[in-house]
């Protein structure tokens, strides 16, 4: 069996992984709100670590998304009335790290777990958990394509944070907090420090470039998949950032 055959699956779902975060990854930069995806993600993740500490992994979707939508609608509420938002949104982080550490610690396998959840293993994804995941992102992609654009004020962003929550609890799942993290700020960060090309257009073509070859990358050198794709995306992104300004700076 072929390379290409084996892990199919798993090459669709890092380019729909970049494809859609990249949509919340350019307006989160802009808002210039860092880390309110990797806020949500950890808050997300404590309903995992429930999940999978006091449940034997039962309802693991339900409470990552209750958790999200938790997250999300304090930021959203936080958004407008809470000064120094960063700092707001960095502390809920802490608080999503620190709460799920705890909840781990009455588990045997506590380390491996909190492991999985920053950076999952997606090499060997199914078709099914391709399949769902493709359905949840074409919802979420036409919601914020139609949409979103045509809301205004809270409306607008109650609906950007919820789905975003609703992105956030399938691909923590799948591929981790980090990843996350990395998906949503690294490709879209190359995407708007270039002028030629359209961000979204540019952010999406270079962050699939750049998961592709992590996930070629690791299985060829018996790597940690979901840490490959952080470190190549995030390496490949600061270099081109570099370059890019250099470029610039020099004309």
């Amino acid at each position: 069996m072929s390379l290409i055959e084996l892990l199919w699956p798993a090459f669709v779902l890092a380019i729909a992984l970049v494809f859609i975060h990249t949509i919340f990854g350019l307006e989160i930069i802009k808002r210039g709100v860092i880390f309110t995806d990797l806020a949500i993600g950890q808050i997300a993740a404590i309903g995992m670590a429930v999940s999978v500490a006091f449940m034997d992994g039962a309802y693991q979707s339900a409470m990552t998304f209750a958790f999200a939508l938790l997250a999300a609608l304090i930021i959203t509420w936080a958004t407008s009335r809470v000064q120094k938002i960063e700092a707001f949104i960095g502390l809920l982080y802490a608080l999503g790290i620190s709460s799920i550490m705890l909840i781990l610690a009455q588990s045997s396998e506590g380390t491996e777990l909190f492991s999985k959840l920053s950076a999952a293993d997606i090499l060997f994804t199914s078709q099914e958990e391709l399949y769902s995941s493709l359905v949840l992102y074409g919802v979420v992609g036409f919601v914020m394509f139609t949409l979103y654009p045509r809301l205004h004020g809270l409306k607008k962003e109650l609906l950007f944070f919820m789905m975003l929550a609703l992105t956030v609890t399938s691909s923590v799942q799948s591929a981790g907090v980090l990843v996350v993290f990395a998906l949503l700020i690294a490709p879209s960060y190359a995407g708007l420090s270039q002028k030629k090309f359209k961000p979204f257009l540019f952010a999406t073509l270079f962050g699939s470039l750049c998961i592709v070859g992590a996930l070629v990358g690791s299985y060829y050198l018996d790597l940690p998949t979901g840490y490959a794709m952080i470190f190549v995306s995030v390496l490949s992104s600061l270099v081109f950032v570099i370059i890019s300004q250099t470029s610039s700076d020099l004309l």
